[in-house]
Order: structure tokens, then C-alpha cells, then sequence
């Protein structure tokens, strides 16, 4: 009996179409680099366990949990973020996260 085992990666088409991704700083992959605020991780050391090791905006030293669902469900990119996403990628999915972000005014108002 052979067994093997993939972990690098999930090969085959995605298991959905496009994914779209809305949520606050646990989800945000740099849609706040571009914006007045300091809700912002776009230096280090965030991102040094990312691939290639570079900040890229997210609130994690890696991949946020929107980034492992997306290599789940078979996506070969991460999904981009609102102010970086052109052309046809938009047909895959945008993530419109931001950090600091809040349901209610008060929730956001110190990092603005």
C-alpha cells in the first residue's frame, strides 16, 4: 500500500467559484496600507513568517485565517485585497477587511 500525502499545497479546481472575505483585522491582508489611519501592519515584524517574508498588510506574523481557507477550498493565490485587486482576479474574490473596523462608531474611533 503507498500512501501520499500533499502538504504544500491542494491540487484540483477550488471548491467555490470566488470568495469574498469581510471582517476587521483578523481578516484584513492590506486594504488598510493605503488609508489614513493607524490601524496599520504594513511593516515589521508582521509578516516575517509570510511567504517571502515581507509585510504585506495583515495583523499576523503569517497567513490569516481567510488565507488557509482560501488555500482549503483550492484557490492558488491569496485572495487580494480591495485596493490592490484588478481585472479579472475581482471574478475570484476581494477581501474587503480592515483592521479597526466596527458594526458601531465606537468600535473604530481610536485608531482613525
Amino acid at each position: 500500500m503507498i500512501i501520499t500525502l500533499q502538504i504544500n499545497g491542494v491540487e484540483g479546481d477550488p471548491q467555490v467559484p470566488c470568495f469574498f472575505i469581510f471582517g476587521d483585522s483578523l481578516v484584513d491582508n492590506g486594504n488598510n496600507n493605503v488609508r489614513a489611519t493607524l490601524a496599520r501592519a504594513n511593516y515589521r515584524p508582521y509578516g516575517i513568517d509570510f511567504p517571502g517574508g515581507i509585510p504585506t498588510g495583515r495583523f499576523t506574523n503569517g497567513r490569516t485565517s481567510a488565507d488557509v481557507l482560501g488555500q482549503l477550498l483550492g484557490f492558488d493565490n491569496f485572495i487580494p485585497a480591495f485596493t490592490t485587486a484588478k481585472g479579472n482576479a475581482i471574478l475570484k474574490g476581494v477581501n474587503y477587511a480592515s483592521g479597526a473596523a466596527g458594526i458601531r462608531d465606537e468600535t473604530g474611533y481610536h485608531s482613525v
